[in-house]
């Protein structure tokens, strides 16, 4: 199953980058997927979810984004393989050593106002068709964090995905945000646009009469095709959204009904994903997609402050970092315990062979 989804909604504050998270983690704990986290959102709330802000800021400061990818092949024309921009060995789950993130930089709002002001908008679609063939041919799942509102990207998002899911509270704004992305999606049909997964309701209370009314209001309507279970408002999962280091159990991250919220919310996705149908894939993929090595069963030991970014790096393994200063492998050096390079997946293109690691600092700020 390889299948890439569009996560948004177009009225902010519904958690959606925190839902992202807790799927791909549980994704990966629970059923022994690799997840692509694409970061699409300027506020890069997801990456900061995943690793360190000591860690986002210098691949920030490095130009290892997803903002330094789309400018080099969008704005400037290049090619660039995403692969140099993907970072392995993130989230604080000991058990999710299999989920990968494309981080972000609020310089993507800058980025998408230059694809407009120099009509850019055809070469921006066609790299977001081949980025996501590629990337879907590589990973289980891809999920996409997309921003509120309806931006140049997110709309090549949503366009070339093979689905869309919809967070929402059960309250009224949430849902208007819900009936104006469901305009926007019935605007110019041959352009295509990505299959309705399903809508999850969000930070329920349930034991508000107005948020009960709301929820079966949106369940109602088959059009929404909403999930089972709507994910209840505790203080858990708003904890869950702070990177931790060192790395904590999935059980201890998502305790109790929340863990038990997330992975039937989870399971249901995988099911609904067997059971759709979705539209031809982009591009040309290799009939037998490649398969990542196999992640250690633990994360990585933390590092001094000083330790530089490992950018070299074969394959979609990490290097496992070490406290010991004497231990530290110089930035250009491959250790020997990498994995070999991962062979290409699409005929014809580049392999995928170097993932940063997350090797920067793991004391949390």
């Amino acid at each position: 199953m390889h299948a890439s989804i569009a996560v948004m909604n177009t009225k902010g504050g519904v958690g959606k980058s925190t839902l992202v998270l807790a799927l791909a983690e549980t994704l990966s704990a629970n059923h022994g997927k690799t997840v692509l986290v694409i970061d699409s959102d300027a506020q890069a709330s997801v990456s900061s979810m995943l690793m360190t802000i000591n860690s986002l800021h210098r691949l920030q400061t490095d130009g290892l984004t997803i903002v330094d990818f789309l400018v080099a092949t969008v704005l400037n024309g290049e090619s660039a393989a995403w692969s140099k921009f993907v970072v392995g060995n993130v989230s604080d789950v000991d058990d999710a050593r299999s989920v990968y993130v494309l981080p972000s930089d609020m310089q993507l709002t800058l980025f998408e106002r230059e694809v407009s002001k120099e009509s850019l908008h055809g070469r921006l679609r066609t790299v977001i068709s081949q980025l996501l063939a590629e990337v879907t041919s590589i990973f289980d799942i891809v999920l996409i964090d997309c921003p509120p509102g309806l931006s140049v990207l997110t709309e090549c998002w949503l366009r070339e995905a093979d689905y869309h899911i919809s967070p929402t509270k059960a309250d009224y704004v949430s849902v208007c945000g819900l009936e104006v992305f469901r305009r926007f999606k019935s605007l110019n049909p041959e352009m295509g646009f990505a299959e309705n997964l399903g809508v999850i309701v969000n930070m329920k209370d349930h034991s508000s009469t107005s948020d009960n009314e709301y929820h079966r209001w949106l369940a109602d309507n088959p059009e929404n095709r909403c999930f089972t279970d709507a994910v209840p408002r505790m203080g858990s999962l708003q904890d869950a959204a702070r990177f931790r280091s060192p790395d904590r159990s999935f059980m201890a991250k998502y305790p109790g009904q929340i863990g038990a919220a997330v992975k039937a919310l989870a399971a249901e996705v995988l099911v609904r994903l067997a059971a759709g149908k979705p539209r031809e894939m982009r591009g040309k993929r290799a009939a037998q997609p490649t398969v990542l090595p196999p992640s250690g069963p633990a994360a990585a030991p933390a590092v001094a402050d000083s330790m530089p970014l490992t950018t070299t790096i074969a394959g979609h393994e990490t290097i496992a970092a070490t406290a010991d200063a004497a231990d530290v492998v110089p930035a250009n050096v491959v250790p020997a315990n990498v994995a070999e390079p991962v062979p290409a997946s699409v005929p014809g293109t580049f392999a995928p062979q170097v993932v940063v690691s997350k090797a920067a600092a793991q004391v949390e700020p």
